[in-house]
């Protein structure tokens, strides 16, 4: 499988692998942060739950079936442009997420997630992941949400396990900055 433009390993530090995951979106930031932010949209492509969008604040989603659990801080949010919280509840390892997003257009917007995991906690399987997250949202955004892509997971999860093995990662580039 050739992996799909914004999905792709960038940097192995310490540890630990940072992905970036991009997606251009045929709608206004305005839409594109309510889908993120508010809680009747959420559960059309990630979770129930609520992100209450300010520092200080708190993400808390339940994915249910999965047995996960978001349950994290917001460490940073600026409106309309940059939300940060750990996917992770209490007690777990920190495995950051950063949202960015910038207008492109009057109606069109690009969205970027850089997620921070460890080596050890499957770098693939997160990556793929939320890139099926980012799938169904941009489903529920066009107004007709799907459920969890679950081949397209598998797939994008086998390829980047693949990349993770070659070691072979590009460097970090100028569309990391959103």
């Amino acid at each position: 499988m050739t992996l799909p433009l914004g999905a792709r390993v960038l940097r192995r530090a310490d540890g630990e692998i940072e992905g970036v995951l991009v997606r251009d979106l045929p709608h206004a930031v305005e839409k594109v942060w309510a889908y993120l932010t508010e809680p009747e949209f959420l559960p059309l492509w990630l979770a129930e739950g609520q992100v209450q969008a300010s520092p200080g604040g708190f993400a808390r989603l339940d994915f249910g079936q999965s047995g996960s659990a978001i349950d994290s801080p917001v460490t940073q949010a600026i409106p309309l442009q940059a939300l940060d919280y750990s996917w992770s509840g209490p007690g777990e390892p920190q495995r950051p997420l950063r949202w960015r997003l910038r207008a492109l257009g009057p109606a069109d917007s690009r969205l970027l997630l850089s997620l921070t995991t460890s080596e050890a906690d499957d770098p693939a399987r997160g990556l793929a992941g939320w890139d099926a997250h980012l799938e169904m949202l941009a489903a529920a955004l066009e107004g007709v949400p799907i459920k969890f892509p679950f081949d397209h997971f598998q797939a994008l999860r086998a390829a980047l396990s693949t990349e993770l093995l070659g070691g072979e990662f590009e460097p970090l580039g100028d569309e990391h900055q959103g």
